[in-house]
């Protein structure tokens, strides 16, 4: 029996699994990540810290496994998006602590840039050149502007910042990577990053398949620094005998929503995932085109394996799984588990509405300046009340996504494959079906990241010979079917809801 180690490093947990040839798990570890916030706004995480806490990871899922090492055939990486740091080639010491994508101190330079004559300019050109030329590209670059999720300013912000940086990318010795990039760098030495990772940096050319040299140009950042674009899947080295006790090929390195894509099967043209876990984040496969968005989802690279190139366009909503854990820190309820029948204890909200907007609010409403909060609180307010608003709000807000991919896209919708620990949760899901009319179907395995790059690299080494092989892997735990009398009954709530984020946007 032949085993795959699939290792997932994400924001605010590091997993690892070992799955053999029939797709089952049969070890696995994780690790809590502690991330650093000492300002607003600010979310770091310390670089020695985060490589001790994944070589721990690993090894105790290695150790624990009690299989003989030859059987490791391959070894695959799922990683973060949008967190990035610098360090120094030769030494590998870092500059700076990694910065994560929900770092908002970058966001007075976001404003700062998306108001620039630079950026007007650009955007009065690209759409003369969409005239022109009918090209998505330039579509999409006639609405581009920067985000806080982006790693352009928070990048520009570092070199502002953090001193001597500059001086020592004179001597070329600097490296700037992700997550993705730098485990890579720590496994094989090697400067490299996947094409699926690099795409969500916001220094990416989706239409050229290239570092956005328009954009490192009028930000003064050197190319020097970037590392080289590579295959999603591909024979990137071995890991080395003194970090985890044995070689294993590293045969995928991902970004952690392309795994999830990959993992729910979503292989055809408008095949649909949500991943609702720290937070909401809508994929839809769109094929071997970038899709051009003019109300803020994001052409993505999806993955890119020899010949084959496909790419995802997305919707995020950040605030999912942090509100949940916000709410029991608040001791509204003692564990997760309770909230379904909580919500389910009342017949609604009793006119309570929740906006999920700590981190503002992503497309298709793109208004960072938005604060979170309850609105139409009264005296016959229950707790079960606000539990259920919370609940309908995560809802309402992807639902607000999935309407852009309907009113955006060329696809029919019929069924969103689910993945993340708020997929657990029957009354969120039940009501995702109601409201977009869509059957949600659920896995037996929810960490669909790990799945995904294990069978990425299990593909890529001959474990399984196709995709369809592949789909026959995924076991489905439950299908959730759209309710229709619910949908009519929710109509005017969500209508009242959207008056309630009204009042919220622009509060900063």
């Amino acid at each position: 029996m032949r085993h795959i180690v699939a290792l997932d490093v994400g924001t605010t947990t590091v997993r690892c699994h070992i799955i053999d040839e029939n797709a089952n798990t049969v070890s696995s570890s994780a690790e809590k990540v502690e991330l650093i916030c000492s300002k607003r706004g600010y979310s770091e995480i310390d670089p020695d810290y985060f490589w001790n806490v994944i070589v721990k990871t690993v090894k105790d899922t290695l150790d624990g496994s009690g299989l003989d090492p030859k059987s490791f055939t391959c070894f695959g990486i799922s990683t973060q998006r949008g967190t990035f740091s610098c360090w120094n080639l030769l030494t590998g010491s870092h500059y700076h602590k990694f910065i994560t994508w929900k770092d908002l101190r970058a966001d007075s330079l976001v404003k700062e840039w998306n108001r620039s004559l630079i950026i007007k300019g650009l955007r009065i050109g690209a759409y003369i050149l969409y005239l022109l030329t009918r090209s998505n590209r330039f579509l999409a670059g006639s609405v581009w502007k920067f985000m806080n999720t982006q790693i352009s300013l928070r990048l520009l912000w570092v070199l502002q910042h953090v001193q001597g940086l500059r001086e020592a990318m004179m001597n070329g010795s600097v490296a700037f990577g992700d997550v993705n990039c730098w485990l890579l760098y720590k496994l094989t030495g090697k400067h490299i990053i996947d094409a699926s990772s690099a795409s969500a940096t916001g220094l990416f050319d989706p239409f050229t398949m290239k570092w956005a040299a328009w954009a490192i140009n009028i930000l003064k950042i050197p190319l020097h620094i970037f590392p080289k674009i590579v295959d999603t899947a591909a024979n990137f080295g071995v890991t080395p005998k003194h970090i985890f006790g044995v070689e294993i090929p590293i045969y995928c390195c991902m970004a952690d929503q392309s795994a999830s894509l990959f993992g729910s099967g979503c292989f055809n043209p408008g095949d649909m995932k949500i991943t609702m876990g720290t937070g909401t984040f809508v994929n839809v496969n769109s094929g071997a085109k970038a899709h051009a968005s003019v109300s803020g989802l994001y052409p993505l690279v999806g993955w890119r394996i020899e010949s084959e190139l496909v790419y995802v366009v997305e919707g995020a909503s950040n605030d999912t799984g942090i509100l949940i854990e916000w709410g029991k820190t608040l001791e509204i309820y003692k564990d997760v588990a309770e909230i379904s029948d909580l919500a389910n204890s009342v017949e609604d909200s009793d006119g309570v509405y929740f906006i999920p907007a700590f981190t503002g609010l992503q497309a298709p409403i793109n208004n960072n300046t938005a604060a979170a909060g309850f609105l139409g609180l009264k005296p016959t307010t229950k707790k079960a009340h606000i539990v259920r608003s919370l609940l309908e709000s995560l809802v309402f807000r992807t639902l607000l996504l999935f309407d852009s991919f309907r009113s955006e896209t060329n696809f029919t919708f019929n069924k969103a494959r689910i993945d993340g620990g708020v997929s657990r949760n029957d009354f969120i899901m039940q009501l995702l079906a109601d409201v977009t009319g869509l059957e949600i179907e659920r896995p037996a395995n929810i960490e669909m990241s790990i799945f995904g790059v294990a069978i990425c690299a299990g593909l890529y080494c001959g474990i399984w010979k196709n995709k369809e092989e592949l789909q026959n892997l995924r076991k489905v735990e439950k299908i959730f079917k759209p309710n229709k009398d619910s949908q009519l009954r929710y109509k005017n709530t969500i209508t009242e809801w959207k008056r309630a984020v009204d009042r919220f946007i622009n509060w900063y």
